[in-house]
C-alpha cells in the first residue's frame, strides 16, 4: 500500500467533480469507496475537507490518502459495458451535415425537433448514441455540455476534448453564456418586453413529473421581447433565460398566460392554434454565445427549420431576422 500522495489538478481536470475527478484517475475505486474517503476527511482539497460534489479548479491541490495505488488505477472488474450500436450511414450523413461550426475544441450542430439528446426510458434513438458520426479527424467523442429538449430544436454545443467540455460547461454553470431562443406563444403579452421571475420545482409522481412554479422551489428568471405578432392570436418571443431550471421557458410562458404553441404540457388544450400551425412544439435555441476555450468568444446562430420555418412562412415573418433585443444585457 501507498502512502498518502497530493496530486495537482490539470487544466484537463478543470470545472470536473471530485468524485468524477477520481473515477477518471482510480476507476478501480467505487463511488462508495470514494464518497466514505472524502466524509471521512482522508480526501483534502488545497488542504480543507470537501465534498464530493464539489468542482475542482485547475492547480488545486487534491490530498489522496494511502491506498493500493496501483489496483485503484485499474478499472473495476464489472459486466462487460454493452457496445454502442453503429451509427446508421444515413443518421450519420445528416448529423455531419447539421454542424454549424467545428475546431479544435467545439462542435456547433443544430439539433432537429423530435431528437432527444439523451437516452432514457422507451427511448432507443438519441443524439448522445450517434457522437461516434461526429469524430471527424479527433479519435474521441464529443461530450454533451448541455441539453435540449427532445421536441426543441437549435443550437448544441459538443467539447471535443475533456479540457474544451470541461471550460463550456464552466462558461454555462457560470452565466457566462448568452442564450437566445425563439418561440410562438399564444396572443400578445401587453407589456411587449419584460423579465418573468418564478421559482420552480418538479411535482408530480413517476412518469407524470412536471416542473410547476413554487415559491419554495428553485430561483428562476427568464427575459421576453416581442419580435412580430399574428393579430392578436399569437405573438413571436425572443426568450432569454438567466437560469437554466428544467421546462423553465415552457413554464414561465404558461404562467404568464402566453403558452408556447405546441405545449400541450404546460399549456393545456389552448396551447394549439389550428389552421395552418403544426401541433408540435414551437420552441427554438436561435444563439449562443460565450467564452471559448482557446481564448476569445463564440457566437453560433442556427436556423429555423421544420415546422417553425413553417409556420414563420405562413405568417410572413423573417426567419432570418438577425436583431438581438437582449444584447445590451450581455452574460447577465
Amino acid at each position: 500500500m501507498s502512502g498518502a500522495e497530493t496530486v495537482t489538478v490539470g487544466a484537463e481536470d478543470d470545472g470536473v467533480r471530485l468524485d468524477r475527478w477520481f473515477k477518471r484517475h482510480y476507476p478501480g475505486l467505487g463511488f462508495g469507496a470514494v464518497s466514505k474517503l472524502v466524509r471521512t476527511g482522508q480526501v483534502r482539497v488545497d488542504g480543507k475537507r470537501a465534498k464530493v460534489g464539489d468542482r475542482l479548479v485547475a492547480g488545486q491541490a487534491v490530498r489522496v490518502p494511502p491506498m493500493d495505488r496501483e489496483a485503484a488505477r485499474q478499472p473495476a472488474a464489472g459486466p462487460a459495458a454493452k457496445p454502442r450500436p453503429a451509427v446508421s450511414a444515413r443518421d450519420a450523413a445528416d448529423l455531419r451535415a447539421r454542424v454549424l461550426h467545428k475546431d479544435d475544441h467545439v462542435l456547433a450542430i443544430a439539433k432537429p425537433a423530435g431528437l432527444a439528446v439523451q437516452g432514457g426510458s422507451g427511448v432507443a434513438r438519441h443524439l448522445d448514441g450517434m457522437l461516434d458520426a461526429l469524430t471527424f479527424e479527433k479519435d474521441e467523442r464529443p461530450r454533451l455540455i448541455h441539453r435540449l429538449d427532445k421536441d426543441t430544436s437549435g443550437v448544441l454545443l459538443l467539447g471535443r476534448t475533456a479540457q474544451a467540455a470541461a471550460q463550456l460547461g464552466k462558461a454555462f454553470r457560470s452565466r457566462a453564456a448568452h442564450k437566445v431562443y425563439w418561440a410562438l406563444v399564444m396572443r400578445v403579452p401587453r407589456v411587449r418586453a419584460g423579465e418573468i421571475r418564478g421559482a420552480m420545482d418538479k411535482q408530480g409522481g413517476a412518469g407524470q413529473e412536471k416542473m410547476a412554479l413554487d415559491p419554495e422551489g428553485k430561483a428562476a428568471v427568464t427575459l421576453y421581447s416581442v419580435v412580430d405578432q399574428a393579430a392578436q392570436k399569437a405573438s413571436w418571443l425572443a426568450l432569454k433565460p438567466l437560469t437554466g431550471r428544467t421546462h423553465q421557458l415552457r413554464v414561465h410562458s404558461a404562467a404568464i398566460n402566453h403558452p408556447i404553441v405546441g405545449d400541450g404540457k404546460y399549456g393545456g388544450r389552448e396551447a394549439f392554434l389550428g389552421g395552418q400551425v403544426s401541433r408540435n412544439l414551437h420552441l427554438h435555441a436561435r444563439a449562443i454565445t460565450l467564452p471559448h476555450p482557446a481564448g476569445g468568444r463564440l457566437s453560433v446562430t442556427a436556423p429555423l427549420e421544420g415546422h417553425m420555418l413553417k409556420t414563420w412562412e405562413t405568417f410572413g415573418w423573417d426567419p432570418d431576422y438577425a436583431e438581438d433585443p437582449f444584447e445590451d444585457d450581455g452574460a447577465r
